[in-house]
C-alpha cells in the first residue's frame, strides 16, 4: 500500500482539528477505494496539552481461584512488571497467548477490583495514582471486542458518546468535536452508514475498529490504552489502524499503549517500544533495535525471512533467563514530586459542576432518543410485536366468537382470560436479545461515567410505555368486541388498561431476567421456567386451598394471579345480579348461577381491581429496582 503526504494547509475553523483520512481495505464494500493515505495536515492545540508519562514499577497481579468453596493455589498473572510509556510514542505489549497482556492493560486502565489495585505501582508524570477513578478519567481504554450498536450510524454513535461524555460543551462544540474526530479517524465517507454486525450489513471491520477507538477518544484522553486493536482485521486494515494511532500519538502528544499479536514488519516501523512478556514476566523492554542487540549478545542470529519480534517468540525462554539476570526487580517505589501535572491528577477526581437535575434530564433525554432509534430500526421487534398483537387478538377472537351467557360461557371466559395472560406474558421474550445486546454497551458506558444506571432504566421505561400501550390496544380492540365481553365502555377501558399493565409487568420481568442471564439461551430457558411456575400457581389450575403450604408463597408472587382476578371482576362485577344458568322446577324458572356466584367461586367477594392494579404496578417497579441494584453492582465490578 503506497502512502503519500500532502503539504500543510492552515485550518480555518477549529485549530484543534487533525485532518486524517485513510484508504479502505479491499473488503470495505461501503466505501470507495483510494491509492494513498493522508497523514495529518495541520494541528494546533486549543491549549498546551500536558504530555503524560506513564510509569509502572514492580506491578504484580495474583488471582485466587475457588472451586466448590475450596481455595486453589494462587495464580500469578503478572510478576514485577516495570515499564515507562512516554507521550508521542506507541508502546506495544507483545507475548504468547496467556502471558497477561490484557490483564496488564486492564490494571493500568483502572478496571480491576479495588482489592487487587496497588496504588504504589502506577504513576503519571512521577505522581502516584491513588485510585482507579483517576486512571479511568485520564486513560481511554478500547477493549478487544467492539461493543457498539449495529443499528446506529457512525456519526450517531460518536455523537451519542459526545453527548454523554462532553456534557459541559455546547451542542455546536460537540458537533465540531465529532466532525473533527471523524476527520482524524478517516470516517467521514461512512459517517451516515450503519455500524452493522454479523447479522446487519454495515461498515468494514477496520472502520468498525476505528469507530470503537473514536468512542473512547471522544473526550480526548491524553493516555490511550488498546487491547489488541488489530485483532480480526486483515493486514491492510491492521496497518491502517496502527498508522492512525502513530499519527495521533505524534499530533496530540498522546501516550499510547497497546497489546498486539504477531504484528507485520510494516506495523513494527510505527511502534517505538516493545514490552515482551512471558508467563507474566518481562522478557524485553525497549526498541526493536535493542531487541536485535539483545538477541545478538546471546550468540544467536536472526533468520532473514522473519523479523526480530517473531524470532524472539521462538527463543522467548532464553530471553527471559537473560533479562532476569541483567534486570533485577526494581526496589524503588514512586516518589511524589508536586508539580503542574499534579494539578491535572487532582482535576481528574472532580466532576463537571452541572445542575444535578438538568444533568439527569439530559441523560434521560439522550437515552430516550437512542432507545427510540434502535427500536424503530429493529424491524423484527416492531413487526413481531405488532403482528403478535393483531394476530393474537383476531385469532383468539375467532375461537371465542360471541361467547354465550350461560354456564358453559362462564368457563370459556375464564379460559380466554387465562390463555390471553399466558400469551401476553410470553410474547415479551422477543425483547430479550435487545436487552442482552444493550447490556454490554450499558456496562461499558456506565463504568466510564457516561450516565447513571437509573437514568438508563427511566429512559427504557419512558420509551416502552407508549410502544406497549399501542400493543395493548391492537390486541384488545378486536378480541374484546369479537368475543362479546362486558359491553360497557368502562369495562372495555379497564380491560385495555389491564392488558397494558400485563405487558409492562412482563417487560420488567424480562429486563430483570436479562440482567442475571449470561446469554440468550439461558435467558430464554429462565423466562419459560419462571412464567410456567407463575402460571401453575395462579389459582387457575390449582385452587388456593389445595396448594401445598410450602408453595403458597408462589400464589402471592405469581404475575398471573392479580390480572386474572381483575379480568374476572371486570367482566362480572357490573353483572352480579344477572343470571347465567336457569332450570325449570315445577314450571318455575329458577336461577342456578349469577355473576355473584361466579365471583364467589373464585373467592372474589369484593371489588379488588384497583388494589390489584397497585400490586401489578408494584411488581413493575420492583423488578426494575432489582435490575438497577444488580446492574449497579455489576458495573462497579466490570472490566470493560
Amino acid at each position: 500500500m503506497a502512502t503519500c503526504f500532502q503539504p500543510p494547509r492552515p485550518s480555518l475553523e477549529d485549530d484543534s482539528i487533525v485532518l486524517f483520512s485513510t484508504s479502505n481495505s479491499p473488503d470495505e464494500s461501503t466505501s470507495q477505494s483510494s491509492s494513498c493515505n493522508h497523514s495529518p495536515l495541520q494541528h494546533h492545540h486549543h491549549q498546551n496539552q500536558t504530555p503524560y508519562k506513564l510509569t509502572v514499577t514492580n506491578l504484580s497481579y495474583t488471582i485466587q481461584q475457588t472451586a466448590w468453596f475450596v481455595k486453589k493455589k494462587p495464580i500469578n498473572i503478572l510478576k514485577s512488571v516495570s515499564f515507562t510509556a512516554k507521550s508521542s510514542e506507541i508502546l506495544a505489549i507483545v507475548g504468547p497467548s496467556g502471558t497477561g497482556k490484557s490483564s496488564l492493560l486492564r490494571i493500568v486502565s483502572g478496571r480491576i477490583r479495588d482489592k487487587h489495585f496497588d496504588p504504589k505501582s502506577i504513576a503519571l508524570n512521577d505522581n502516584a495514582i491513588t485510585s482507579q477513578l483517576q486512571l479511568r478519567k485520564i486513560c481511554g481504554f478500547v477493549a478487544q471486542e467492539d461493543t457498539l450498536f449495529p443499528l446506529l450510524t457512525v456519526k450517531e454513535t460518536l455523537m451519542f458518546s459526545a453527548k454523554f461524555r462532553l456534557k459541559e460543551m455546547s451542542p455546536q462544540e460537540r458537533d465540531n468535536r465529532v466532525e473533527a474526530l471523524m476527520q482524524e479517524l478517516g470516517l467521514v465517507h461512512v459517517a451516515n452508514s450503519f455500524v452493522g454486525d454479523e447479522e446487519n450489513r454495515g461498515i468494514s471491520g477496520g472502520e468498525r475498529k476505528r469507530v470503537a477507538i473514536g468512542v473512547d477518544m471522544i473526550h480526548d484522553p491524553p493516555v490511550l490504552l488498546l487491547d489488541e486493536p488489530t485483532s480480526g482485521l486483515d493486514s491492510s486494515s491492521a496497518l491502517q489502524v496502527i498508522e492512525l494511532l502513530a499519527s495521533m500519538a505524534r499530533a496530540k502528544q498522546r501516550t499510547i499503549v497497546l497489546s498486539i499479536h504477531q504484528p507485520s514488519y510494516r506495523i513494527l516501523q510505527h511502534i517505538n517500544k516493545f514490552l515482551i512478556l512471558c508467563r507474566g514476566s518481562v522478557v524485553h523492554n525497549g526498541s526493536l533495535e535493542s531487541l536485535e542487540l539483545a538477541i545478538t549478545r546471546l550468540g544467536l542470529k536472526i533468520p532473514p525471512q522473519i523479523n526480530p519480534l517473531e524470532f524472539s517468540m521462538e527463543i522467548i525462554s532464553t530471553l527471559q533467563e537473560s533479562y532476569s539476570k541483567n534486570h533485577p526487580s526494581e526496589v524503588d517505589r514512586i516518589v511524589l514530586n508536586p508539580s503542574y501535572p499534579r494539578l491535572q491528577l487532582e482535576l481528574a477526581n472532580k466532576q463537571v459542576a452541572n445542575d444535578p437535575f438538568l444533568s439527569r434530564l439530559s441523560e434521560i433525554t439522550v437515552l430516550c432518543l437512542r432507545f427510540w432509534k434502535i427500536i424503530y430500526r429493529t424491524k423484527q421487534l416492531l413487526l413481531a410485536r405488532t403482528m403478535q398483537a393483531i394476530v393474537g387478538g383476531l385469532g383468539l377472537g375467532s375461537v371465542y366468537v360471541k361467547i354465550r351467557k350461560d354456564e358453559g360461557g362462564v368457563a370459556e371466559r375464564l379460559g380466554l382470560f387465562a390463555f390471553s395472560l399466558s400469551f401476553l406474558l410470553s410474547s415479551t421474550v422477543e425483547a430479550l436479545p435487545i436487552y442482552l445486546q444493550e447490556r454490554h454497551v450499558l456496562m461499558k458506558e456506565a463504568s466510564r461515567g457516561a450516565y447513571r444506571i437509573s437514568s438508563y432504566l427511566i429512559a427504557n421505561t419512558i420509551v416502552f410505555f407508549p410502544f406497549l400501550f399501542i400493543v395493548a390496544i391492537l390486541f384488545s380492540v378486536p378480541l374484546y368486541w369479537i368475543v362479546g365481553l362486558n359491553p360497557s365502555a368502562s369495562a372495555f377501558a379497564f380491560f385495555t388498561f389491564m392488558v397494558w399493565l400485563i405487558v409492562l409487568m412482563a417487560s420488567s420481568l424480562v429486563l430483570f431476567l436479562s440482567v442475571i442471564s449470561p446469554d440468550f439461551i439461558s435467558g430464554n430457558s429462565l423466562i419459560s421456567s419462571v412464567l410456567g411456575a407463575f402460571f401453575l400457581f395462579s389459582g387457575y389450575f390449582i385452587p388456593k386451598e389445595l396448594i401445598p403450604k410450602y408453595w403458597i408463597f408462589m400464589y402471592y408472587v405469581s404475575l398471573y394471579r392479580y390480572p386474572l382476578d381483575s379480568l374476572v371482576i371486570n367482566e362480572y362485577w357490573s353483572e352480579r345480579n344477572e343470571c347465567f344458568s336457569r332450570s325449570m322446577v315445577d314450571r318455575v324458572s329458577e336461577c342456578l348461577l349469577t355473576g355473584k356466584d361466579v365471583l364467589k367461586s373464585r373467592g372474589l367477594d369484593k371489588d379488588t381491581r384497583w388494589i390489584n392494579v397497585g400490586i401489578m404496578l408494584a411488581f413493575f417497579v420492583f423488578y426494575r429496582v432489582l435490575s438497577w441494584i444488580i446492574l449497579a453492582r455489576k458495573v462497579s465490578k466490570t472490566t470493560l
